[in-house]
C-alpha cells in the first residue's frame, strides 16, 4: 500500500490496497457475479416452471382422459407436476398390467412415487440456493476481514512514516472500508435473492403437493371401484 496516495477513485482504491485486501475484494467481486448469474438463472426457472404447471393443470383439469395424457406426456421428458403425475400413473398401470391380485398396497404405492418425484423436483428448484445463503451471511465478514487487514497495515505505514495527517491516514482508511463495501455489494443481493427463491420454492412445492393430494384422491376412488 502507497501510504502516500491522495487518489480515492474506486480504481485508485483497489490498485493502491494491499495483496491480501486485493485478494478478498477480488474473491467478493467473483462472488458477486456468481450471485446475480445465479439469480437470473432461477428467475428463468422458476417461470417456466410455473408456466409448465399452468399448462399442465389446464391439460389435467380440461376433461380430457387421463390415460390420453400419459400417453403423451409418458412419451418425452417431463419435470415438475407432470412429472409426478406420470410417476403416479406409471406405478397404477404397473399394478393392473401386472394382474395384481390386491390392490391394498397401491395407494401407498402411489403416493409413495409422488413424494419421491415431488422431492427431486424441490432438490432441483433449490440448487445452489446454498451459494446464495453462503454469500449473503459470510460476505460482510470477508470484507470486514480485508478491512481489518487494511486498516492494520495502514497503521504500520503510518508508524513508518511519522506521518498522522489526514493526507496520509485518508487513502489508507478508504481502500480497507472498500472491503467492507464490496462485502455488503455481494452479500445485500444474495440475502434478498435467497429469501426470495426459498418462498418461491415453498409456493411450487405447496403446488405439487396439493395436485399430489387431489390426484391421489381420484386414483383411490377408482381403486375402490375396481376393488
Amino acid at each position: 500500500m502507497s501510504g502516500d496516495s491522495t487518489g480515492l477513485s474506486l480504481i485508485d482504491l483497489f490498485g493502491n490496497a494491499g495483496w491480501v485486501v486485493r485478494i478478498i475484494m477480488l474473491g467478493l467481486i467473483s462472488c458477486s457475479i456468481w450471485v446475480w448469474a445465479i439469480a437470473i438463472d432461477k428467475m428463468f426457472l422458476f417461470s417456466r416452471t410455473r408456466r409448465s404447471m399452468d399448462r399442465f393443470e389446464q391439460a389435467f383439469w380440461s376433461g380430457e382422459s387421463i390415460e390420453e395424457l400419459y400417453r403423451v406426456l409418458s412419451a418425452k421428458p417431463t419435470q415438475s407436476m407432470a412429472a409426478c403425475f406420470v410417476a403416479a400413473m406409471r406405478e397404477w398401470k404397473r399394478s393392473f398390467e401386472g394382474h395384481a391380485r390386491s390392490f391394498a398396497g397401491l395407494q401407498m404405492r402411489i403416493e409413495k412415487v409422488m413424494n419421491v418425484s415431488i422431492a427431486r423436483e424441490i432438490e432441483r428448484l433449490e440448487r445452489r440456493l446454498l451459494v446464495l445463503a453462503t454469500v449473503g451471511s459470510a460476505g460482510p465478514f470477508v470484507g470486514l476481514f480485508g478491512t481489518v487487514w487494511g486498516i492494520m497495515t495502514s497503521f504500520q505505514a503510518i508508524a513508518a512514516s511519522k506521518n498522522t495527517s489526514l493526507a496520509v491516514v485518508a487513502p489508507g482508511i478508504a481502500e480497507a472500508l472498500f472491503a467492507t463495501a464490496i462485502g455488503l455489494i455481494a452479500a445485500i443481493p444474495a440475502t434478498i435473492f435467497y429469501n426470495k427463491f426459498t418462498s418461491e420454492v415453498n409456493r411450487q412445492a405447496q403446488r405439487l403437493e396439493g395436485f399430489a393430494d387431489e390426484f391421489s384422491a381420484i386414483l383411490s376412488r377408482q381403486i375402490d371401484e375396481r376393488g
